[in-house]
């Protein structure tokens, strides 16, 4: 059986797990092709107007999926970490995408550790007796899924960049160096699903690193660091992904390394309205250079390209005149 993951949304946080998982019970994965102009199209052309860039997206990879799978993997993910919710629109994911026309059939199940990580066992059962009434085949391969991606997030927090990490895990490439920190260090801040999707960000990364930029993400500093940041907060906030990036900042803000700072950004996101207001406060106040990039489907190439060179410009002037 052929089961299909959309190369979006949380690919890029989970993918290690649902691949290892799936292909242990004897399944094979199959993702949807690279973010490209043409994917998006199809997303924008089936997507409902109100929803963000990166949903629109993913509608396009569910789509780029059908022909290629017998089943398509989409969680109803609410929530990830105790007390705290994933956008809300994550929640209604399997009620817009099983509107369209001629899906193949959709693995739809509940993903809530508010309260405790009950309902993560239950799932895992759900998943796994599609394929084998095999208990003890379904928590071992559970197990390795969990293996998997524990190192997945320790390569991450090594400083390698997910398309790097899942690269060595899968033995596609050696072992490679990590950056040793001699240029201008960047934190970059967003969603996974904005900043590592090379089409939707522009493709930033590599950018950044061909102008001589060191980055640094909010996956590069580990869920304990995280937290004890976030938590400085006067009030905690309830969005997971609007936590990690806080208290990312937090920690960025303090490392002396770090030249500069940039919080990406997706139309019409409102948690990303208030997480990044927050973080562009206490980037002002600490005096480091700070560049807020807001994209949707409109959004140029050039004009993030001059936004992009002035940002590094202002962080080599600040390097040249204060040295720091």
């Amino acid at each position: 059986m052929k089961i299909g993951i959309p190369r979006s949304l949380l690919y890029y946080y989970y993918y290690p797990l649902w691949r290892v998982f799936f292909e242990e019970l004897g399944a094979e994965v199959v993702l949807s092709s690279h973010s490209a102009k043409g994917i998006l199209a199809a997303g924008l052309k089936n997507a409902v107007d109100e929803v963000c860039l990166p949903v629109k997206m993913f509608y396009g990879h569910v789509l780029d999926l059908v022909g290629k799978a017998d089943m398509i993997f989409l969680p109803r993910i609410v929530s990830v970490e105790k007390r705290e919710y994933i956008c809300p629109k994550f929640l209604g994911l399997p009620d817009m995408i099983r509107c369209l026309k001629n899906l193949p059939p959709l693995i739809e199940v509940d993903i809530n550790l508010y309260k405790n990580n009950k309902d993560f066992y239950s799932a895992v059962k759900n998943i796994g007796n599609i394929f084998t009434k095999n208990h003890l085949d379904i928590w071992g391969a559970c197990l390795k899924a969990l293996k998997a991606q524990k190192k997945y997030f320790k390569l991450m927090q090594m400083g390698l960049m997910p398309s790097e990490a899942l690269a060595l895990i899968e033995g596609r490439v050696e072992d490679k160096s990590l950056p040793d920190g001699e240029k201008m260090n960047i934190a970059l801040l967003g969603h996974p699903y904005n900043i590592y999707d090379p089409y939707i960000s522009m493709d930033i990364i590599n950018r950044f690193r061909a102008m001589g930029a060191v980055v640094a993400t909010a996956e590069h500093v580990s869920g304990k660091i995280v937290r004890n940041y976030a938590a400085r907060l006067p009030k905690k906030l309830f969005w997971s992904l609007g936590n990690r990036m806080i208290g990312a900042a937090f920690h960025y803000l303090e490392q002396p390394g770090i030249s500069g700072m940039v919080h990406v950004a997706a139309f019409g996101c409102g948690p990303d309205s208030m997480t990044g207001g927050i973080i562009e406060r206490y980037a002002h106040s600490s005096g480091i250079p700070f560049l807020n990039l807001t994209l949707d489907e409109h959004t140029g190439e050039a004009g993030v390209m001059t936004r992009l060179e002035a940002f590094l410009d202002m962080v080599r002037w600040r390097k040249a005149a204060f040295g720091s």
